[in-house]
């Protein structure tokens, strides 16, 4: 029988080899970035294979899209993130630095290696206008929604 994750493996998004069956992984929805129930959508098959899911908070308001994830333990320069117009991909590593033996510990439950999350945003943005910043820990996607509505009177030249 396969052995249950502990809370902090499901918080911190550890990978699993067993094949527990109360925990579902997500898929993605068919031609459709957003679903009404659970909001965006993970794709994982971009992912670094081996990687465990970073866990985030997506949020939005009329102008923006925002992204935050905590990554304590992370120096800024080895986070990667890459995005398009629809879609934001944050890769990282914590190393552990090994100031301690492995008979030393009592507990061991924080989460170190390779980690990465791909989500499919719920509306384009503009990816020339996007910021991101790290305070304490916390990594904050700011994520500028493109106007489709916006207009312009554009001149003929003769």
């Amino acid at each position: 029988m396969a052995k249950k994750p502990s809370f902090f493996d499901r918080l911190t998004g550890a990978n699993f080899d067993n094949d527990f069956d109360t925990f579902e992984e997500k898929t993605p929805v068919q031609n459709n970035s957003y679903d009404e129930d659970s909001g965006p959508i993970t794709v994982p098959e971009r992912e670094e294979p081996g990687a465990a899911q970073l866990t985030v908070d997506v949020y939005q308001n009329d102008s923006d899209i925002m992204i935050r994830a905590l990554v304590a333990g992370v120096r800024p320069e080895d986070l990667d993130i890459a995005i398009t117009r629809d879609m934001v991909t944050i890769q990282g590593k914590r190393v552990d630095q090994k100031e301690v033996s492995e008979d030393g510990y009592v507990y061991r439950e924080l989460y170190w290696g390779a980690f990465a999350r791909t989500i499919v945003l719920p509306a384009e943005i503009d990816v020339d206008s996007a910021e991101a910043s790290e305070k304490h820990g916390l990594l904050t996607l700011k994520l500028p929604k493109i106007n489709k509505n916006r207009q312009t009177k554009l001149k003929v030249k003769g």
